[in-house]
């Protein structure tokens, strides 16, 4: 009966050592676990930012751009009856890998920053190298003689074109310059101030008439120069449709048709029923005859036939018979 209670005894103490020896080490283990899931938190992150650091490096994850420097390792298969891994060996598997992307992905940079460089040193040496110096006027660019030369380049300064001579062509075309015009003589001077410049009362006739004296003495510059101060001075005077034809006279007896012409067609268009205007529109015929437009001759000639018939058969017929002789008018 001793012995019976003793062995029950004895079995309640075993049990009781065994449940205080597991509490010992479940607690002991305690801090050991949340440490390790501390570090799992931290290895996760890092993974995380290398996985990311790899996309950026590599974007082409599917081997389209550059071929995978990193693969997953494979999962250990564990062998029946091997003993299992511990925490910290665990850990430490997983920073080896860590430690072996991130020296594989230095490298790679390393790599490709080289190839840039290789890259950029090929270009810049297959550039065209343009020369500093620019030719002057009247230069010619050196021309190199010999056929071209392909292959590995030729150790040495290469040799200098030969310039070939050429005639050196003006930069600019030649400016036509007008020729001076001659000092008046002194023999006009005194006879253009023997023209005496009227004094009626009416300023505007006396302007006129100054200018008349002048183209009828044949001074057609100063005649010119005197009716268009009148002109300026008093476009509305009654002798202003006289002016203008008068105007036209003297560059045509001067020898400018050109520049007749104008005056005529401008005394016309301003006052078809001017004093004037019949005797512009057939000296114009006149000016066109001296420049050679016959089509515009025979236009100034009928539209004078035809608005002042009067004038053409009376005052200004000889002008206009001399005008048509020599123009085949329809």
């Amino acid at each position: 009966m001793k012995r019976t209670l003793g062995a029950i005894g004895g079995t309640a103490r075993a049990q009781w050592l065994a449940t205080a020896a597991l509490a010992s080490v479940l607690f002991g283990a305690a801090p050991a676990i949340a440490q390790d899931a501390n570090t799992n938190l931290r290895l996760n992150k890092v993974e995380a930012e290398v996985r990311a650091l790899q996309r950026k490096v590599f974007p082409g994850a599917d081997g389209k751009f550059f071929e995978p420097q990193i693969n997953a390792a494979p999962t250990p298969t564990p062998t029946p009856g091997a003993p299992s891994t511990t925490p910290l060996s665990d850990v430490l598997t997983r920073m080896d890998a860590v430690e072996a992307r991130m020296a594989q992905l230095t490298a790679q940079v390393e790599q490709n920053t080289n190839r840039i460089g290789q890259l950029e040193a090929k270009l810049a040496a297959a550039a065209p190298v343009q020369s500093d110096f620019v030719p002057g006027p009247g230069a010619t660019a050196p021309v190199a003689s010999g056929p071209a030369v392909s292959g590995p380049s030729i150790s040495g300064p290469a040799p200098l074109p030969t310039p070939v001579a050429a005639t050196p062509r003006p930069t600019t075309a030649p400016v036509a310059t007008a020729p001076k015009p001659t000092a008046p003589s002194n023999s006009r001077i005194d006879g253009v101030k023997a023209i005496v410049k009227p004094q009626s009362g009416d300023p505007g006739e006396d302007e006129y008439s100054y200018g008349f004296r002048l183209w009828e003495a044949k001074y057609y510059p100063e005649a010119q120069q005197q009716l268009k101060l009148y002109l300026e001075k008093y476009p509305k005077h009654a002798r202003a449709s006289f002016g203008r034809n008068l105007l036209g006279r003297a560059y045509l007896d001067d020898g400018n048709p050109g520049e007749a012409a104008k005056w005529f067609l401008q005394n016309f268009q301003t006052d078809k029923r001017g004093d004037r205007a019949s005797d512009s529109l057939l000296y114009l015929a006149v000016s066109m005859k001296q420049l050679k437009d016959t089509k515009r001759a025979c236009i100034a000639l009928a539209e004078f036939s035809e608005t002042y018939a009067a004038e053409a058969a009376g005052r200004l017929a000889g002008i206009y018979s001399t005008t048509r002789n020599g123009l085949a008018c329809n």
